[in-house]
């Protein structure tokens, strides 16, 4: 009996086998880049984990003065430090209808680590803006955008 079982798993994987290489099997992609799929964490369909993070507008609008452009300034130097440590992919502000300010888009799995690396942001600290999570699988490809981006800036950031 244990002969006739290992027979048929064998059968079965010839089968598996015989199957994959029809004609209506995807062929393979010619364009593939296996070491840069590696490197950008992509599964074998080119996609990853990341957390979607909408910034709206808080409860405590700083007034404009030093206090607000302090705020702003580590804003914008808290994006560039996650950006460099390759946690966040891509930010940038919003119309501010419906209250929505601007988003980050991080290359991490779980919402709770979003919300560490959002908790660093002080327009967060001072609740100007407060943050909603949302986990997305989307194309690995988004984690050349902080590369990219550089050759595009005639300035450097």
């Amino acid at each position: 009996m244990f002969n006739r079982l290992i027979r048929q798993i064998c059968l079965l994987g010839v089968c598996a086998l015989a199957q994959a290489q029809t004609p209506d099997a995807k062929p393979a992609n010619p364009q593939y880049e296996p070491e840069r799929a590696k490197r950008l964490g992509a599964s074998p369909n080119g996609m990853r984990n990341y957390v979607l993070v909408v910034l709206k507008t808080g409860p405590n609008k700083v007034p404009a003065g030093p206090e607000r452009n302090d705020m702003f300034a580590g804003h914008f130097a808290n994006i560039k430090r996650l950006s460099d440590e390759g946690k966040l992919v891509t930010a940038g502000p919003a119309d501010g209808v419906d209250g929505w300010r601007g988003i980050f888009i991080f290359a991490v799995k779980e919402i709770e680590e979003a919300q560490q690396l959002t908790a660093t942001d002080p327009v967060i600290v001072k609740g100007e803006m407060v943050a909603e999570y949302h986990k997305m699988y989307m194309s690995a490809a988004l984690m050349e955008i902080p590369e990219i981006h550089k050759k595009l800036s005639e300035k450097l950031q």
